[in-house]
């Protein structure tokens, strides 16, 4: 028996979309996911994206972020955050973690933007972990007070909720989400970029695609360019596959509550394991993250040979190569999410898991835990 990390789940109106759009009967598929897209989160524009990185760059170029700017985000985030930074020779600034949810320590946060007062200091690009998200209305409060901008990374926060609201309606300026995020690749790729603000939406639809402006009375050919844009279009047969898997995804969130109760039930008290706080009644954990207290790789390496694989979410920014180097970054700058990763580990968790899943990774899990000293 073997237990993906992740697995993606289609079925017939997953098909029947696609073969609409192969069949040439339905080829507005983008426009559709847009507009369902703003009724299933609630906000103001959505605009889809080839991918949920290119959702996150054209949100900088949406921003008008220039050379020299800064951007702060977590240094427990995936590479593509500070990597739409550099893309604009802008300085990305990494802020350690709470080391009970992983995510940007807020407390860390206001004291740097208050030391650091400056018109270069652009946004701040939010990650949710697991689609756990931060005290939302702090983060705000925060952003108003330093006037920045707050960008969130809604990776893993499809249909997760702060104080009852779906997250990319709570008063980010921005929200990207990706429909195949890292370690939980589906089949096909895309991201959405959401907003409330026209003029972000207005100049977001307008560099989507190369910046190219057209007179709607003129021939189709005919157009001019007004800016540097890029191409961040989705195509229709990644809509018609995400339309149907969005119209699931509320009821692939109760799942994956249920599953990670299960998880806590069985594997409370297990030596070496650390469980995640299950006190959030609106964590929707789309990652299930446990502490291995010691030799985390050769516990994952043991899961592996029996079957179960794991995730890791993530390495410390400040570990990779190229932001160390470029930096002159110290492995002890910072010591939560260096002590965090040195432990964390994420679980298979997904809606399409039975309970004999479950209970295998469980059981797994607790027969390599009897075997560390």
């Amino acid at each position: 028996m073997k237990i993906p990390f992740n697995k993606y789940n289609s079925g017939r109106e997953e098909h029947s979309n696609v073969a609409d759009v192969l069949d040439a009967e339905d080829l507005n598929q983008v426009s559709k996911l847009e507009d369902e897209f703003v009724s299933y989160i609630g906000a103001g524009y959505a605009l889809a994206t080839s991918h949920g990185t290119s959702a996150l760059h054209l949100a900088m170029l949406a921003l008008d972020l220039k050379r020299g700017d800064k951007v702060v985000c977590s240094v427990n985030a995936h590479p593509s955050l500070p990597e739409v930074v550099r893309h604009f020779d802008a300085e990305p600034i990494f802020i350690d973690i709470e080391p009970l949810n992983y995510n940007i320590n807020l407390d860390l946060l206001e004291t740097y933007l208050e030391d650091n007062q400056s018109k270069k200091l652009k946004a701040v690009i939010v990650t949710h972990i697991g689609g756990l998200s931060v005290d939302l209305d702090r983060l705000y409060s925060i952003a108003k007070i330093y006037n920045v901008k707050i960008v969130e990374d809604a990776s893993e926060a499809l249909g997760a909720t702060f104080n009852g609201v779906k997250i990319g309606s709570t008063g980010a300026d921005i929200t990207c989400f990706n429909f195949s995020s890292h370690l939980k690749k589906n089949v096909c790729n895309g991201g959405m970029l959401v907003t409330d603000d026209d003029e972000i939406m207005e100049r977001a639809r307008l560099l989507s695609n190369h910046a190219i402006e057209r007179d709607e009375d003129a021939l189709e050919y005919i157009y001019d360019v007004v800016d540097i844009g890029n191409n961040y279009s989705m195509s229709e047969l990644d809509a018609a596959y995400i339309r149907a898997q969005i119209k699931k995804q509320d009821k692939n969130l109760a799942r994956q509550k249920e599953i990670a109760s299960m998880y806590s039930g069985s594997l409370e008290g297990t030596a070496h394991i650390t469980l995640p706080d299950m006190s959030n009644k609106e964590h929707p954990f789309s990652l299930f993250i446990v502490k291995v207290d010691k030799n985390r790789d050769s516990f994952a390496l043991e899961l592996k040979k029996v079957g179960v694989e794991c995730g890791l979410h993530y390495i410390p920014l400040h570990l990779l190569t190229y932001y160390k180097a470029k930096y002159s970054l110290k492995i002890n700058n910072f010591p939560k999410a260096l002590q965090s990763y040195q432990q964390i580990l994420s679980i298979p968790i997904y809606s399409s898991m039975d309970d004999k899943d479950v209970k295998f990774v469980c059981d797994k899990i607790k027969q390599i835990a009897k075997t560390r000293v």
